[in-house]
């Protein structure tokens, strides 16, 4: 799994199908929220999103809408560890959801990027995934999660 963030920048093709979301006010707040231990919600979703972008890629399956789901998969906005705001249900039921309306706010998402985004904590939800980019981005968002609380 790549984690150097030099690399990711590098990559011409991958930062062209991200580019209008990487300069997004909204998704450049996500620098301002932890997301596990020292990781920033903004560099978990750009690993996340890089990592599944390349996989997608070299079995022929939707890349681009991977790289761009992939890097607003957790465009949540808060501290998830705090209960603030009046903010309901526990947060790993209820993120994917509030992922996806901040997302519609932000930009046009096909159905794959809208699936990806909302059922991308299955099986944690019960809300099956319908393409195989959900899968990918669901499997690779728990490895960067586990490789994040070890070694980042």
């Amino acid at each position: 799994m790549c984690t150097d963030k030099d690399k990711i920048f590098a990559d011409k093709e991958y930062m062209n199908i991200i580019k209008d979301l990487i300069i997004n006010e909204t998704v450049l707040k996500m620098k301002e929220y932890r997301q596990h231990f020292n990781i920033s919600c903004f560099d978990h979703c750009l690993f996340v999103s890089y990592n599944s972008y390349l996989i997608c890629k070299k079995h022929n399956l939707d890349y681009k809408s991977v790289a761009r789901a992939g890097l607003l998969h957790d465009l949540f906005l808060y501290d998830w560890r705090k209960r603030q705001n009046g903010r309901k249900g526990h947060h790993a039921f209820t993120h994917g959801n509030t992922a996806l309306e901040n997302a519609m706010k932000i930009t046009n998402l096909n159905e794959r990027e809208k699936d990806i985004i909302k059922k991308h904590m299955w099986p944690v939800t019960l809300d099956i995934p319908r393409y195989k980019e959900t899968f990918v981005i669901t499997c690779v968002d728990k490895i960067i999660a586990i490789l994040e609380s070890r070694i980042l």
